[in-house]
């Protein structure tokens, strides 16, 4: 008789988060009878906030946002998967990676989980709302204007999107943010940014400031009230039939120039061990198993899955049930801004964002909206581990 192991995961409240990882554990369970995987869920907001390092004292699996890479080098919460998956394994996982997913959970010469889902902002429209006013969808940000002019428009307006889409419209405008030490983003680009983004909100409904991707996804399906969504994070959920009252469409994102279209910052999550799990053995072959091709392209799709891996992205079947939610949004996944992931980066992203959407909702002068986020990038840069 083998000896009974249990394992318990932690993962976010989504279909796409929590019902993939149930999937997967139930099959891995029968494949290997003695072996128990209990998966819990946290919200959004959690997810992006909570402290990796407490989770992994109570739960041996966690999937995580790659923002906390650096924080994981520094604490040592979980292990570096480097020293537990064969280089085969890790060369296919490198050489198919969606964008720069494998890329956003290796930090200070390790690989700190497997990207295990893939996503980035992309553009999201109700094709039949559109079709209905005679509307095309918008090429360019007078025409995102022009429908936004119409009441048809709405993004994630929480302080997390708010920041992330800012950095969108300073990586389309030619400079990617956080490369300085002493600054975000340069006076010039900055204030067109503001400009530009302020241009946008006022013309949206104020409810959308309060609705993560989610919820301005759920707000599009269930109602008839918003034809189109210029950027926030994918979730080809609502691409499938079934799902929601209506499916949505997903596409690339609009262009600044009439070229390029809009460069935005990457997501998704990656599937990591915690430094205090008792079965490493058995962990790893189990994120092994979620990671690998096979199930990406299968089992972990058909469970509301969001794949990392590149096959399943590429795979006629997968893009057949998604309205080709994945062969369409592909080339925004490969040009994604990776954002920063040093150990106080989480402190930044938690406060800048609140700087940004005031402004958005009550304007006022962008220099003292830079300012405001240059303290609080320095101050992210003097964080250490506690």
């Amino acid at each position: 008789m083998e000896k009974k192991i249990s394992l318990r995961g932690i993962t976010w409240n989504h279909s796409r988060g929590f019902l993939p990882m149930v999937a997967t554990a139930q099959r891995f369970s029968e494949l290997n009878p003695h072996v128990q995987i209990t998966w819990e869920k946290r919200s959004l907001q959690q997810f992006a906030d909570f402290s990796i390092q407490e989770l992994a004292e109570v739960f041996d699996l966690l999937v995580i946002d790659h923002p906390w890479a650096g924080f994981a080098a520094k604490t040592k919460s979980i292990v570096p998967l480097d020293q537990y998956l064969s280089k085969e394994y890790l060369k296919d996982q490198e050489h198919n990676s969606v964008g720069a997913s494998y890329e956003s959970y290796h930090y200070d010469g390790h690989q700190w989980a497997l990207p295990i889902d893939a996503a980035t902002p992309v553009a999201a429209s109700r094709p039949d709302l559109l079709t209905d006013r005679g509307l095309q969808l918008p090429q360019s940000f007078e025409d995102l204007l022009a429908l936004a002019d119409q009441g048809l428009v709405a993004f994630a307006g929480i302080p997390i999107d708010v920041l992330m889409n800012f950095y969108t419209l300073c990586c389309s405008l030619g400079e990617d943010p956080c490369q300085s030490d002493d600054e975000v983003v340069s006076a010039a680009t900055g204030t067109k940014a503001l400009k530009m983004y302020r241009e946008l909100a006022v013309k949206i409904d104020k409810a959308n400031f309060d609705r993560n991707p989610i919820q301005v996804y759920e707000a599009m399906t269930k109602t008839d009230e918003i034809a189109y969504c210029p950027f926030a994070y994918g979730y080809s959920n609502y691409s499938r039939n079934g799902y929601s009252r209506k499916a949505l469409h997903f596409h690339d994102m609009i262009s600044l120039d009439g070229k390029i279209n809009l460069r935005s910052t990457l997501g998704g999550t990656g599937l990591a061990i915690s430094s205090k799990c008792a079965e490493m053995e058995v962990a790893v072959a189990y994120a092994a198993y979620v990671g690998s091709p096979e199930c990406q392209q299968t089992l972990f799709f058909e469970s509301g899955g969001q794949p990392g891996h590149l096959a399943a992205w590429k795979n006629e079947e997968v893009n057949r049930q998604s309205q080709q939610y994945f062969k369409n949004t592909l080339p925004a996944l490969e040009r994604a801004f990776l954002r920063p992931r040093y150990h106080g980066s989480m402190f930044f992203q938690d406060h800048a964002g609140d700087v940004v959407r005031d402004y958005l909702m009550n304007g006022g002068d962008e220099t003292e909206v830079l300012s405001a986020m240059n303290e609080l990038y320095l101050q992210s840069k003097t964080l250490t581990v506690s």
